[in-house]
């Protein structure tokens, strides 16, 4: 299928305008106070979630 009138550059870009990147949340560690991702182990402890520490070599 073919559309009838072709969509104007500003309209398509408009389209597109919830594509965009977003910067990286941080949030801080509950055991250590360092910043981490949300729903990722911490790098500093291994802090996961109450109960569950993830052990792992530091490589520095």
């Amino acid at each position: 299928m073919v559309p009838v009138q072709r969509k104007s550059r500003s309209q398509s870009r408009q389209g597109r305008s919830h594509l965009g990147l977003r910067g990286t949340q941080a949030v801080r560690c509950p055991n250590c106070g360092s910043p981490k991702r949300p729903h990722v182990a911490c790098r500093e402890c291994g802090y996961v979630r109450p109960g569950l520490k993830l052990d792992f070599d530091k490589e520095d």
